[in-house]
């Protein structure tokens, strides 16, 4: 694994002095090493192949059920989040990401390294964060884009609604998707710095995003509607339909929530990761 470079000047007369790596180096140096890593090309290839093929998939099956419901019930199709739906299965492969991030050089004892080369913890870690929201912006991106334009394909070629980029709202909910996984990923990288544990982090936000949302479903409806509008995951996702629920807090409200949780997990990480030994 490539760890950022160190720069020396040498001086007539004062031998080699270190010489601060720059922000430009540091994170040339950590998007080198996000990809050197064979797991995060893996990774994030699951996740584009889940994203888009399981969006296929979710299509079909909304022109499906679209055909079999009653005509009140057809109003309520949301052809966008249809295509979208994928997203819950495609953002654990985006935390599986997150969460290497520290975690992978924690287990090889290539931190060691790294905090060598750079000993400003706080700059460290920026440029990591930076690093992978960069990336995992750029793959969020392509994989809503991906599903929705194929999904509504699906749609069409069933002649059932479908809609188009631009309809009105319909972009935000396909960017949308980019920003939530991009989140769920940077959740993840808090987790991995937080644990030192690849599992254990991965773990941490499956129920963060995935149990918790699932098992809401089977409790009581008044706990079931203040988790589905409240807990951080499930209210972002409304950033991704058109048609919100009447006590939702809409897209943008919802998205800043999941950011909040997103931002105290990565200062309690920047927190651990300044105090704790490597």
């Amino acid at each position: 694994m490539t760890t950022p470079p160190t720069v020396a000047e040498q001086e007539p007369g004062n031998g080699a002095e270190r010489r601060q790596v720059t922000i430009r180096q540091l994170l040339m140096a950590e998007w080198a090493k996000l990809f050197t890593l064979r797991s995060t090309t893996f990774t994030f290839l699951t996740a584009l192949a889940l994203g888009t093929g399981l969006g296929l998939l979710f299509s079909a099956s909304g022109a499906r059920e679209f055909r079999a419901a009653s005509a009140a019930a057809q109003q309520d199709f949301d052809p966008v989040a249809s295509s979208l739906g994928s997203y819950i299965f495609a953002q654990l492969a985006f935390a599986a990401v997150g969460v290497s991030v520290f975690a992978s050089e924690y287990a090889t004892g290539t931190i060691s390294t790294s905090l060598t080369s750079v000993p400003q913890r706080g700059r460290l870690m920026a440029a990591k964060i930076i690093a992978f929201a960069t990336a995992a912006l750029a793959v969020g991106q392509v994989i809503g884009f991906l599903s929705f334009l194929g999904g509504q394909m699906i749609l069409s070629s069933k002649h059932v609604p479908h809609a188009s980029l631009g309809e009105p709202l319909v972009l935000r909910a396909v960017a949308g998707c980019g920003l939530y996984l991009a989140a769920v990923g940077l959740l993840g990288l808090a987790f991995g710095a937080l644990v030192r544990s690849a599992t254990l982090g991965l773990v941490l936000v499956t129920v963060v995003t995935l149990v918790i949302p699932t098992l809401s479903n089977t409790l009581p409806h008044a706990w079931e509607a203040w988790l589905q509008k409240w807990w951080p995951p499930n209210a972002a996702a409304q950033v991704m339909a058109i048609k919100q629920p009447a006590d939702a807090l809409g897209p943008w409200g919802g998205l800043l929530l999941l950011l909040l949780l997103v931002g105290a997990a990565l200062v309690a990480a920047a927190v651990a990761f300044r105090t704790r030994d490597a």
